[in-house]
């Protein structure tokens, strides 16, 4: 019979311990450490959701590897004082929190920052104004900017996952007021309608109407990257980043472009896994070594923390293989970008068109492309990742181009995007673009999809390209690779009026039908990886 031989690990905690910031307001949360020994070097954690939030961090594990733990939470949550503002305090209070830590006398006066999403960006955030206690973070799955790729995605306004979060985070701001006595039954009743119905709240017209979320009209009366978004971008500087960072994504996650280039400006060992924001693979089963803990990420960022981390450059979850390979940078120098056109008779091939027949649809904003997975952040957590798109595909105003049944497995690795040649009848429209994999089966499933705002001159025709980010995709032999075209994802990203205004000053009255047209010389570049 198996004896691990494991002794008793005593510990010391304490439940909300105070931390005063610059600005006199308290911030709360728990220390644990090993009762004794030390000093010891600390992994910090900060979260605007509550307790409940920290129960995902490996505390037992970082205990066990001789860490303290404090997981404290953002102003305005939790047990914490003041007031909650998304992003613009993350920093200042990271940095003073780390101070307090390090005056500590079980701290070695070395301090580990590590997170996910949000939490993730308080790391980074911090990390921007080097206190110098800071040695080291984990950054998993968080954007790389406040404006582009989190509210705004190719100039789209990105309203699922806007709505959803905030929301959230409205609620919790109502639920932290009413626990420090406040009435707060006008601003539930406000929000109730939202949280209760986001499906129709989503088709809210104009979208400034939305009710109960405070920071709802600063979000969407600023689409360019203005003053506002650049005042907040202060808060993340990359290039005053000095320590090292490791960075984990998901080829489904919302902020996958956003890791990839936090990856790109900061360096550090890179993860990236057939992951939802979260641990779901939608509708698709990679197998057990797909997740997390079978690929030991866990315990490969804690050895990263304590500067014995030994594992590759980059680690990527290739899929249709379903298998984990190590690369030694990305995107892949190997990988050759490669040109599959879109042919009038829905065809997709590496040939160029021989016609010059156009491709046309008719999209009505009242009538939106529904969204059907991919990389979103909504309230229904099952509709995220690779869907199968079959249904989506038998609407008028979704163009399909389809290569032939392959007869070689054909691996797509690094980041990819689509070109149009094409042009609409209206002043301002969208153009969509889904990368999809089918099945000897039928099933269409959704790889990674893509948006791009633009204004133009109704008529004429114009280049415009769709940036998909990135995937690791093997279509297999017997499968068919398919690109899908259309002006809209909705309610993943809002819909365009067609008028040149926002949505936001927009009525249901305003909105404009627009024709579009898609001419031959459109092409897809993948990134094919020779085999």
């Amino acid at each position: 019979m198996p004896n691990l031989d494991r002794a008793p690990l005593p510990l010391a905690s304490e439940h909300d311990t105070p931390f005063r910031m610059r600005d006199g307001t308290i911030l709360r949360g728990d220390v644990h450490r090993p009762a004794s020994g030390g000093p010891f070097p600390t992994l910090l954690v900060r979260s605007p959701y509550g307790e409940g939030s920290f129960r995902a961090v490996p505390k037992i594990p970082a205990l066990e590897a001789g860490f303290a733990v404090v997981f404290q939470h953002c102003r305005g949550r939790g047990s914490s004082d003041g007031v909650f503002r998304p992003w613009l305090d993350e920093g200042t209070d990271g940095y003073d929190t780390i101070e307090w830590i390090t005056a500590q006398p079980w701290s070695n006066g070395e301090v580990m920052a590590y997170g996910m999403s949000y939490l993730a960006g308080c790391a980074l955030q911090a990390a921007a104004l080097r206190p110098p206690g800071l040695k080291a973070v984990v950054a998993t799955m968080t954007p790389h900017d406040f404006h582009d790729g989190l509210k705004y995605h190719g100039g789209a306004f990105a309203l699922g996952s806007a709505l959803y979060w905030g929301s959230m985070q409205a609620m919790l701001t109502l639920t932290h007021a009413a626990q420090a006595g406040e009435d707060v039954r006008a601003g539930f009743a406000e929000l109730r309608p939202v949280i209760g119905a986001p499906a129709r709240a989503a088709r809210t017209l104009p979208l400034r109407d939305i009710p109960g979320i405070p920071w709802w009209e600063e979000w969407i009366s600023h689409p360019e990257r203005d003053d506002y978004w650049r005042e907040l971008a202060g808060t993340m500087r990359h290039e005053d980043i000095e320590v090292p960072v490791m960075h984990t994504a998901g080829w489904f996650d919302v902020f996958l472009a956003g890791t990839l280039e936090n990856h790109r400006r900061l360096g550090g060992p890179l993860v990236v896994g057939p992951w939802s924001h979260g641990a779901s693979t939608g509708a698709l089963d990679f197998g057990f070594a797909a997740s997390a803990p079978a690929a030991r990420v866990e315990a490969r960022q804690l050895d990263f923390l304590r500067g014995a981390d030994r594992g590759p450059a980059v680690r990527i979850f290739v899929m249709g293989d379903d298998v984990w390979r190590d690369e030694e940078a990305w995107p892949l120098a190997r990988a050759v970008g490669t040109r599959y056109h879109l042919h009038p008779d829905g065809g997709l091939s590496t040939d160029v068109p021989a016609g010059d027949t156009p491709m046309t649809f008719v999209f009505d904003p009242r009538d939106p492309v529904p969204t059907v997975g991919g990389p979103v952040l909504f309230a229904d957590a099952g509709n995220v990742g690779p869907q199968d798109q079959r249904e989506v595909e038998l609407r008028p105003d979704v163009l399909c181009f389809t290569t032939d049944v392959l007869d070689a497995d054909i691996e797509v690795t690094g980041p990819l995007s689509v070109t149009l040649r094409a042009a609409t009848s209206a002043v301002s429209t969208d153009w969509t673009a889904k990368l999809v994999d089918v099945h000897p089966d039928g099933r269409a499933m959704s790889v990674i999809d893509g948006i791009l705002r633009a204004r133009t001159e109704p008529g004429r025709p114009a280049e415009f390209v769709i940036d998909l980010v990135a995937t690791s995709q093997v279509f297999k032999a017997g499968h068919r690779i398919r690109v899908e075209i259309s002006s809209s994802n909705f309610p993943r990203f809002d819909r365009n009026p067609g008028t040149g205004r926002t949505g936001a000053e927009t009525t249901e009255d305003e909105l404009v039908v627009q024709h579009q047209t898609v001419f031959p010389g459109s092409f897809i570049t993948l990134p094919v990886v020779p085999r």
